[in-house]
């Protein structure tokens, strides 16, 4: 997770099990390719633990991880 999504998160005031459970239950709204590094994101939206709406923005990192690049409610 970047600084940017920790923020984000504390600002939102969500934590990181709403992420996970965002993550889990979402769906793909979009994908988007980076024309700088040709990486794809993804924006996910899902549920939090109690019951909100979340959206991610997640990429597969260079090690083949999960990389949340950021995350806003709903």
């Amino acid at each position: 997770m970047t600084y940017h999504a920790r923020r984000e998160m504390h600002y939102d005031d969500l934590t990181i099990y709403d992420i996970e459970k965002g993550i889990l239950t979402g769906k793909i709204l979009e994908r988007q390719k980076d024309e700088a590094t040709s990486e794809w994101k993804y924006r996910i939206k899902g549920k939090t633990v109690e019951g909100g709406k979340v959206e991610v923005i997640a990429k597969i990192g260079p090690t083949d991880k999960l990389v949340i690049i950021t995350v806003y409610a709903v």
